[in-house]
């Protein structure tokens, strides 16, 4: 008598977990993937007839201001405060897809042939220090259009003896097409692009290092001033 009664109650306790499975997937399960946008900005062939450097270019990783180093999109809010736009990543670390920019940014300009990152252990004689400042979308009013700020500094230095040549800066700015993290997204890369550019035109009119030129032969007479 006592076997269909245990039988029933298993069948009971059954139900609800099927049911459960049914209608809370997220419950029972990881939550949701989120959306991941590319920003990697494409550059235009270069112009035709533009002298090559003959110099050699490291890139180092770049430094950024507080709560750029993710992959997350950042945002400010109309107070100022940072937040980021949920489930919505890059497709990874922001100073990484920062670094590759620049390298394609040089590529394509056509005008150096020599030209890695820092952590490639290429024999540079130029050094680009780089810090990224700004990389947000901002909005003025709660659930408005956003508008976007990239904000980078640049140094170069020479490989040895870390000698500061110049710095640049540059500020580019836009207004997303719509309140969205793509919309942002895409904001964002445009204005990378345009900063990439200026970047890239600023440290090739960079000379051969004077400590590192060739010292003149022996007997060789000296160039006239």
């Amino acid at each position: 008598m006592m076997q269909p009664m245990i039988a029933r109650r298993i069948f009971l306790i059954g139900i609800p977990s099927l049911a459960l499975s049914a209608c809370g997937g997220n419950l029972l399960g990881p939550p949701d993937a989120g959306t991941m946008y590319m920003v990697a900005p494409n550059f235009p062939p270069p112009p035709a007839g533009g002298e090559k450097v003959k110099w050699a270019l490291a890139i180092r990783r770049p430094d950024t201001a507080a709560g750029l180093d993710t992959d997350r999109i950042a945002l400010t809010q109309p107070d100022g405060t940072m937040d980021y736009y949920a489930k919505a990543t890059y497709p990874g670390p922001l100073p990484s897809i920062l670094e590759q920019a620049l390298l394609d940014g040089f590529e394509a300009a056509g005008r150096i042939d020599a030209v890695a990152r820092e952590q490639d252990a290429l024999h540079a004689d130029y050094d680009l220090a780089v810090e990224l400042k700004d990389f947000a979308a901002h909005y003025s009013q709660p659930n408005g259009i956003p508008g976007v700020a990239v904000s980078i500094t640049v140094k170069l230095t020479t490989a040895h003896g870390r000698e500061i040549v110049g710095s640049f800066s540059t500020i580019q700015t836009g207004t997303a097409s719509a309140n969205s993290a793509g919309a942002a997204a895409q904001a964002l890369q445009q204005a990378l692009a345009a900063c990439v550019t200026q970047i890239v035109n600023w440290t090739l009119t960079a000379p051969y290092p004077v400590s590192q030129q060739p010292a003149a032969a022996v007997g060789e007479k000296p160039a006239p001033q």
